[in-house]
């Protein structure tokens, strides 16, 4: 499957290419922004829910650590190696699975989706094109991108859910300062 989806992206139009090669980074961006957004909304909202959105970002750094740890656990070269791809293949060492595009990507989808549903909409989606983009350019099989919307999925919520208790006392203190 790798190399079908390899092998039809590098006969779609150069723009295409282009633009896939762009978004593959570009995306991470567009969760950054909604993360911003999100704590815009929710600065006057409960001191709870406040917290969800500023535990989110933590949630996502700590899946990134698991990811890294899989990484070297599990050291799968990249699929790359040897062939034409869109994207420059990483070097020597810079493992494949799982993706640590897809495991921020679906980290900040979920824990953007705890602090505010309605972003389910655009961030679900996003990281599943963010996660499919990695294997179009060249630099992941498909196993290490859904490896990696699993981790993040599962990882970034739940410790935003653990991180959560800690942080709602701080908002609480931090709002009844001047």
């Amino acid at each position: 499957m790798y190399r079908d989806i390899v092998d039809f992206s590098l006969t779609t139009p150069a723009w295409l290419r282009s633009l896939a090669e762009f978004g593959t980074d570009a995306g991470l961006f567009v969760f950054a922004a909604l993360f911003a957004l999100t704590w815009w909304r929710l600065r006057q909202a409960p001191a709870r829910d406040l917290a969800i959105a500023i535990a989110g970002p933590a949630g996502v750094v700590f899946a990134y650590l698991v990811s890294e740890v899989v990484k070297v656990l599990v050291r799968e070269d990249r699929p790359c190696r040897g062939i034409t791809t869109i994207a420059a293949c990483p070097p020597a060492g810079d493992w494949s699975f799982p993706s640590n595009h897809s495991v921020i990507a679906a980290g900040a989808a979920g824990t953007l989706v705890l602090a505010w549903r309605a972003l389910a909409w655009v961030g679900l989606p996003l990281a599943v094109l963010m996660a499919f983009s990695r294997v179009f350019v060249g630099v992941h099989y498909p196993h290490d991108v859904a490896a990696g919307l699993l981790v993040g999925l599962v990882a970034a919520p739940l410790f935003a859910l653990l991180a959560v208790g800690a942080v709602t006392p701080v908002v609480r203190l931090a709002r009844s300062r001047p």
